[in-house]
């Protein structure tokens, strides 16, 4: 039972003594998870960190690789590619002497990324898996005016819904960001009310600017900026700025030069759900159950919306 006096992602992550945070959509998501890691780290939790990687990661030596599906990114691990987001995570976290490795995972369909994720839970003996989304297009059941991202964030979803571990959940970080990609937001709403009703909703929570996790945060995401210039993480820049009170059209990269941002307190909140009941009412994630390769996961995601013959029609937020 959940009550007001604990916020339920710590009730829910309670009983775990070994927990993993996954970026779930690829690249900097990661990052988003990293307020949530060192509260848990504070309060004595053995946390691990791990990425689905856009990076090359066939060009990390086969010493960083303790599994076909899994790359173990320590500081010391060097790569030729320029964009390599856990490489400088890694390093930051031993500059701050915090547990320092980071898996990686190449993109795949869901049967591989299945496999990575059942390797770390049974290695390191896993009672709590929680995804994270920078953004909340993770949230997104498939009929929606707009879908954003979803292949990395869904292939996630369908990886880890099917495997044995106590706690599964899925929080987001971001609100509001993945309007760039067409999100309906007042949709996302909708499906957070839907998953309350299936008590699948674990409620929002604020991140404290000025408290310890956030000023790691945005110092860990400065850190990732000046180890990647040319393309820092649009979504970390802006939710990094959301935790320092900034609001509007913050520029911070050129990236977005051309672009209104609209960098507000919602995108400094947690929402989480339980990730099997997500994944319950996502309407096509048996079409990739069976997925290989990350290009199956889109042909057959293509294939579902081009069957639809109509979606939810997209509001304007009333307020």
């Amino acid at each position: 039972m959940f009550s007001l006096a604990t916020p339920p992602l710590f009730a829910a992550l309670a009983p775990a003594r070994r927990v993993l945070i996954a970026g779930a959509g690829g690249g900097f998501d990661v990052y988003a998870g990293l307020p949530l890691a060192i509260a848990l780290w504070d309060q004595g939790v053995e946390v691990h960190l791990a990425s689905l990687s856009f990076s090359e990661l066939e060009l990390v030596g086969r010493e960083s690789w303790p599994s076909d599906n899994v790359v173990a990114i320590t500081p010391g691990t060097t790569s030729p590619d320029w964009y390599f987001p856990e490489g400088a995570l890694s390093r930051w976290l031993a500059e701050h002497d915090l547990p320092s490795t980071v898996y990686a995972f190449p993109p795949s369909g869901v049967q591989p990324l299945r496999a990575a994720y059942r390797y770390l839970i049974e290695q390191l003996n896993l009672d709590a898996v929680v995804l994270v989304d920078g953004g909340t297009d993770i949230l997104l059941r498939g009929d929606e005016n707009s879908l954003g991202t979803p292949v990395e964030d869904l292939t996630s979803v369908a990886a880890v819904t099917a495997l044995d571990v106590p706690v599964k959940l899925v929080t987001s970080l971001g609100f509001g960001i993945d309007a760039n990609d067409g999100v309906n937001h007042v949709q996302v709403l909708e499906n957070l009310a839907a998953l309350d009703r299936d008590g699948g909703y674990l409620g929002a929570l604020s991140i404290p600017g000025a408290g310890r996790e956030a000023v790691l945060y945005r110092d860990a995401v400065a850190h990732a900026a000046a180890a990647t210039p040319d393309r820092p993480s649009i979504v970390n820049g802006q939710i990094a700025a959301a935790t320092s009170g900034a609001f509007g059209n913050v520029q911070f990269t050129r990236r977005t030069s051309g672009s209104t941002l609209f960098v507000n307190p919602l995108m400094a909140v947690y929402f989480t759900v339980d990730l099997d009941k997500l994944a319950a009412r996502c309407l096509y994630l048996d079409r990739i159950e069976n997925t290989v390769g990350r290009r199956q996961v889109i042909t057959r995601l293509e294939a579902f919306r081009a069957e639809m013959t109509s979606t939810r029609v997209p509001r304007a937020y009333p307020h």
